[in-house]
């Protein structure tokens, strides 16, 4: 989708956005003497779109000056009198791409398929995509040759005429913190206190006009619905609308979350009565349904598109009442939870004691094996590319057997992995998932596996809005990140700081939930229902590059096997990508 073009005319640069998503408030354009900058989404605020794209233009108007960007959900091009900036914040909400041939840009668009023609495919970006799921948005490569991906946090430099100067990645803040709490370190209670105010900050930021929030009756989205209701009721000016959208299920295993959501409306509409609930009735909806729609259409292969039907049906609901932004609960999982990687600073610290210590309390905590416990936080962590091998040869015997995140899939030919780099891609995205010290970059990670928002921005120019995460915002993650285990960790009571932060605002019977029933029945019941047209979409597959990466029969097994249960959610994973390329690689040839 193409949210604004900068193109090149007579050796100038010209500028356009889309007249819609301008009358949406989806994209601002501002101009001063210095200069002109246009915004998708938003900076600083959500409400005050145009001062966010102002302070962008002032911040980075300087030659030599690196400010840290402001936080937001946003994809900027600041033109200059003597340069062109393009942007984009930390979190890549917001995609922004330019093609480029010997140091030159020729254009740019938030569309990457806007800027190539459908037979200039890059095979490695593939592999890339293919290795598992975190490895699409933080690369450079795109699906189309010659088309670069300005990264999250990142500042492109070119000159007026287009010449690349320069890309400076995103300068971060300090967000891990010490390995223990010292005497007098930080509480239980004040590190709640201080969540409290960094998440009010945060869904206070991501506020519009009308407001949706993502209701499901669990500790994460509750939280964030209550935290908006009470800065409405607060507001003393505008306080806006507030809509409490959910999807509801009468029957199968996710009716039993039916109550809690019930309970989660009742106490958000007490702090704020004007609140309007829109519940949405979800009983006919399952995974991949419209399949070949939901992947085909979006800009690059979306590997979540399985689960689109239901996300649609919930935003076309707020879109119909004018919501200008919609809040999630999602990311507070791996955020606001104790950071299990601990366990792999103390290993290669050297302190065993506690290593064994800890890791048997999180042991008791999760119902979990000591054994499971190292191996996933301490073994993985430093082989992760031959922890997966090993887990292979034990568990094989089926396609999906023992198929983890990087393991080249059995469907993917071994001479395409070969011949683009597929190994070399394993190993970048192990290290990205992992890094040098995996409890910071499970922060990184997270970002990009929480919060898959290809589907909100293939329907923002219809919806008129974009998800938006409070729990992902940096000022959440540097809070969490610098509290040590001693406080974050409290067995069988996961993500304690948030529950203490909540406590008074939180039902008890939500605040005492440890575990929300999964979306596994919606999964198995579209795989039931679609199984066959996703063999048959194989099967017919026409673009050469399907047979040439895929042994289309054994992808055709691991449905078979999935539909009968096989695999685990990293198998799945890797089968649900490898559907929707396959479904995204067939439109492209339908319309080129």
């Amino acid at each position: 989708m193409e949210a604004l073009r900068l193109d090149w005319t007579g050796g100038a640069p010209g500028l356009r956005t889309a007249g819609a998503m301008t009358r949406q408030g989806l994209v601002t354009t501002v101009s001063s003497p210095a200069g002109t900058a246009a915004v998708v989404g938003w900076a600083g605020s959500a409400r005050d779109r145009e001062a966010g794209a102002r302070g962008l233009l002032d911040a980075l108007g300087r030659p030599g000056v690196a400010p840290l960007l402001p936080p937001g959900d946003y994809a900027a091009v600041l033109v200059y009198g003597d340069r062109v900036l393009l942007l984009r914040d930390g979190q890549a909400r917001v995609p922004l791409f330019f093609r480029e041939s010997a140091g030159r840009v020729s254009a740019v668009s938030t569309s990457a398929g806007g800027l190539a023609g459908a037979t200039d495919l890059d095979p490695r970006y593939f592999c890339r995509y293919l290795t598992g799921n975190t490895a699409q948005p933080h690369t450079d490569l795109t699906p189309f040759t010659g088309v670069h991906r300005v990264l999250g946090g990142e500042v492109v430099e070119l000159s007026r005429t287009g010449r690349m100067r320069a890309r400076t990645p995103r300068r971060l803040p300090r967000v891990t913190g010490p390995p223990e709490a010292a005497a007098g370190g930080p509480t239980r209670a004040r590190a709640a206190r201080e969540l409290r105010l960094a998440l009010e900050n945060a869904v206070r930021s991501r506020m519009g006009t009308t407001t949706a929030c993502h209701v499901s009756g669990g500790t994460d989205s509750t939280s964030v619905a209550l935290l908006a209701a009470r800065l409405l009721a607060g507001d003393r000016g505008d306080p806006g609308e507030l809509v409490l959208l959910a999807g509801r299920f009468a029957h199968g295993e996710l009716a039993a979350e039916r109550a809690y959501l019930d309970l989660a409306m009742e106490e958000i509409r007490r702090h704020a009565p004007a609140a309007r609930p829109l519940v949405v009735d979800a009983d006919d909806v399952a995974d991949f349904d419209d399949f070949e729609h939901h992947a085909g259409d979006a800009d690059e292969p979306h590997p979540h598109a399985f689960r689109a039907p239901f996300w649609s049906r919930l935003h076309a609901a707020a879109a119909e009442l004018g919501c200008d932004t919609l809040l999630t609960g999602c990311g507070a999982d791996p955020v606001a939870d104790a950071n299990p990687y601990v366990l792999h600073r103390l290993a290669r610290t050297g302190r065993l004691r506690q290593l064994t210590r800890q890791a048997r309390a999180w042991a008791a905590g999760s119902e979990r094996g000591l054994r499971d416990v190292v191996h996933a936080y301490v073994v993985q962590p430093a082989l992760p590319l031959a922890t997966e091998r090993v887990t292979a040869l034990a568990r094989g015997g089926t396609v999906l057997g023992g198929l983890g995140t990087f393991n080249r899939p059995g469907w993917l030919r071994p001479g395409f992995a070969r011949a683009h780099g597929y190994r070399a891609a394993g190993v970048a995205e192990s290290r990205f998932v992992f890094g040098g010290t995996p409890e910071r970059s499970l922060y990184d990670a997270a970002n990009y596996a929480a919060a898959p928002d290809a589907l909100s921005w293939q329907r923002a120019s219809r919806d008129g809005f974009l998800l938006s995460h409070p729990f992902l915002d940096p000022a959440v993650i540097a809070t969490m990140s610098g509290l040590p285990a001693s406080v974050t960790f409290e067995p069988g009571r996961p993500k304690a700081v948030l529950r203490a932060a909540m406590a008074d605002l939180l039902p008890a019977r939500i605040a005492g939930r440890t575990l929300k029933v999964p979306f596994d029945d919606l999964y198995a019941r579209g795989l039931r229902a679609h199984g066959d047209e996703l063999i048959a979409l194989c099967r017919s597959a026409r673009h050469p590059l399907v047979p040439e990466m895929f042994d289309v029969e054994t992808l055709c097994q691991a449905i078979r096997e999935a539909r009968l249960g096989t695999g685990d959610s990293y198998a799945w994973d890797r089968l649900n990508r490898s559907l929707a390329l396959v479904s995204w690689l067939e439109r492209l040839n339908a319309g080129s």
